[in-house]
């Protein structure tokens, strides 16, 4: 085993990897950027080396810098998570050049399955199945609309360097394949600096069944089962489990078997994933399945299979890195109850799912128990950048059969607690709690099918919300006098009760709340020793406060209790309130706000990023729904498009230069002098 290791990644596969290290004595060397020099994988490793600016291209892609950090520190070995060099043949390569070991295969399988292309070529070789498709070198547009013309839409284009989702289009039908092609070839030389792609039929209906393999130097490997990753968004994944619902046995052996060939077709060691598409019969259950692409790293999702196995991934990937034979043969694997994974993201599902940037001003995670497990790499008090994947946590959960899980992670989530950004924490509870989605009702299109179900937009606050919020309005207002009243000369006053108290016991205080639809007017009266809290819309509800910490508040309304979370940060309030997060602004009612101006005939950016494309001109006429320009960020593309009809006037910001976040990108004539 090693003795020191250095980790080559940040945020939480960066602390997972330390866990394993730590609990196996080994110790470990973080490396950061100038934005991660406070991170938590920094803080819990044995040692930590700077290694650039923020950017990744400028620090946690450059192989030769932490190639010098690992000699400098006397690691042994480089264990690079996944993303950034974790499926860098060259990396790899240099890594053996300098005497330390890659925890992960050799640069040759990197680079046989780093190409779809190549990788097809090999799978057909080793008998494994493979999607109908065009996989040749022939890049001409003509040729590529021919090949996708000939297999017949929908087809799905694809990055031959891609990986995580990215460089992926769905075409519908011929006419829209060009400018899916040049989009698709954009995105590819953006993230993997590799514009090829290969196109492939799409699979009706698919199931995204994915294996986990494992291989040593001694040509020994297994398979430690499957995992469904089906539920995904645009080709990333968000709800995975082990192992998939429906699954036959005497399929789920086939895919094993296709699975351990295609890590022994290319002299595989370590871990990797071999990734399928199933096509999804009447009954929901997988039916016939081709080979779609083989991931030559740890997953995010592997803890699902740890969770089922009862294995550690990442001490296999360090005693097989070390040249110890695998723990295991397959004969002695077994998968045990089921488990179930969601990525919880800071980023906003009403506004396109689009990455969150700010601070993490109130965190909160559930206990961990048998049951329930949460791998993250932030703390309270973090800054979400707009440099990385803007993941918060993993959110594990395990049971002896899938309800059981599926109601525990559920519950997990609901003990969530986090502000200062947009999450997709009530998303993903929604799609938990879908009736197809519980009895394995599962595809790639879940979500698209979905959308009016999962994403029903932004609501306004309930009644129970509003009131549970006037409580605790009411109660700072009322703890505020006290300290008044205790530092003033008669602390025995009966100003300083906070009860409600007034000389004719009939207190009256108008409150008032900004929610994402306006604002929302209330009058609260205190009587008989309870709160009347009458809201604009005619509704009324008699109000109780039991009890209130920093962070916790337990109210009584109309007789059934109440207790839930909730942090403040200024005048904004954030109650977590079972499958709702709920955001409300209180207002002075005595100096009630304008409000933030803003320009009523101009586009911003929804969020930092570099312009890529300019599909216009000043003076230029566009119609309602007109791509516009595309800002790049996060690696994936978003295009900008026309609210309404009108005239641009001016246009800032030009392709390949950096934009700030709300920066206006687009300005049109107005209405009056339109012509």
């Amino acid at each position: 085993m090693f003795k020191r290791i250095l980790i080559a990644n940040r945020g939480e596969i960066a602390c997972r990897v330390i866990a394993t290290a730590r609990r196996l004595g080994v110790e470990t060397v973080a490396v950061y950027s100038d934005a991660d020099a406070d991170a938590l994988h920094v803080a819990l490793a044995d040692q930590a080396v700077h290694i650039g600016p923020a950017p990744a291209r400028e620090s946690y892609l450059l192989g030769d810098v932490i190639l010098k950090a690992a000699k400098d520190t006397g690691a042994e070995a480089i264990h690079p998570g996944y993303g950034f060099l974790s499926e860098n043949a060259d990396f790899a390569e240099a890594c053996e050049k300098a005497g330390i070991v890659f925890i992960g295969p050799p640069a040759s399988a990197i680079r046989a399955m780093g190409s779809k292309s190549e990788a097809k070529a090999l799978m057909d070789k080793a008998g494994v199945p493979l999607t109908p498709g065009y996989h040749g070198a022939n890049q001409d547009p003509d040729h590529l609309q021919m090949e996708a013309d000939g297999i017949g839409y929908p087809v799905l284009i694809k990055a031959s360097a891609g990986g995580g989702g990215k460089g992926m289009r769905l075409v519908e039908q011929s006419a829209d394949f060009q400018e899916a092609l040049a989009s698709c070839k954009r995105e590819a030389a953006s993230s993997f600096g590799d514009d090829r792609v290969l196109v492939e039929r799409f699979v009706t209906r698919p199931r995204h069944i994915e294996m986990q393999v494992f291989a040593d130097s001694h040509g020994n490997a297994v398979h430690l089962f499957e995992r469904d990753c089906s539920i995904q968004r645009r080709h990333q994944k968000v709800v995975e489990e082990a192992t998939a619902p429906g699954m036959p046995e005497d399929l789920r052996a086939k895919m094993g078997d296709a699975a351990v060939a295609a890590a022994k077709a290319v002299g595989y060691q370590g871990a990797g994933t071999v990734e399928f598409i199933a096509e999804t019969k009447a009954d929901g259950t997988p039916g016939d399945f081709f080979f779609m692409e083989m991931n030559t790293r740890l997953q995010v999702e592997h803890p699902v299979t740890e969770a089922v196995t009862g294995q550690d991934l990442v001490e296999w990937q360090l005693r097989v890195a070390s040249g110890e034979r695998l723990p295991m043969e397959q004969a002695e694997i077994f998968a045990f109850g089921h488990a179930v994974e969601v990525r919880l993201y800071a980023e906003d599902p009403d506004g396109g799912f689009l990455p969150s940037i700010g601070t993490l001003t109130h965190l909160r995670f559930p206990a961990e128990s048998d049951g329930v497990r949460i791998d993250t790499g932030v703390r309270e008090g973090d800054a979400i950048s707009p440099y990385y994947d803007p993941m918060i946590a993993k959110v594990i959960a395990q049971g002896d059969d899938r309800d059981q899980a599926i109601a525990t992670l559920i519950q997990a989530l609901r003990d969530t607690e986090v502000a200062g950004i947009s999450t997709n924490r009530d998303f993903l509870i929604r799609v938990l709690s879908h009736p197809d989605f519980k009895s394995g009702m599962l595809d790639t299109g879940f979500i698209a099918a979905k959308e009016d179900v999962l994403l029903p937009g932004k609501a306004r606050a309930s009644t129970i919300a509003l009131t549970l919020a006037s409580l605790l309005a009411l109660d700072m207002q009322a703890q505020a006098a006290r300290e008044i009243a205790m530092a003033g000369s008669d602390s025995h006053s009966p100003w300083a009760r906070t009860n409600g108290w007034r000389l004719s016991d009939a207190a009256a205080v108008d409150l008032i709340f900004q929610d994402v639809e306006g604002t929302c007017q209330i009058a609260a009266i205190y009587q008989d020793g309870a709160w009347q809290i009458d809201l604009a819309s005619g509704d009324t509800h008699s109000a109780v406060l039991m009890d209130r910490t920093d962070d916790r508040l337990i109210g009584r309304i109309d007789g059934i209790r109440y207790d839930i979370g909730y942090t403040q940060t200024g005048d904004r309030i954030t109650l977590f309130l079972g499958d709702q997060t709920i955001s409300l602004v209180q207002v002075d009612p005595f100096a009630m706000a304008a409000g933030i101006d803003q320009l009523d005939h101009a586009l911003t950016a929804p969020m930092p990023g570099k312009v890529t494309a300019v599909f216009v001109s000043a003076g230029e006429a566009v119609a309602a729904g007109q791509s516009l320009m595309i800002l790049e960020a996060m690696k994936m593309e978003h295009t900008i498009k026309a609210p309404a009809e009108g005239i641009v006037a001016t246009l800032p910001f030009a392709v390949g230069e950096q934009v700030p976040d709300s920066a206006v990108l687009i300005t049109f004539e107005e209405p009056e002098t339109a012509s």
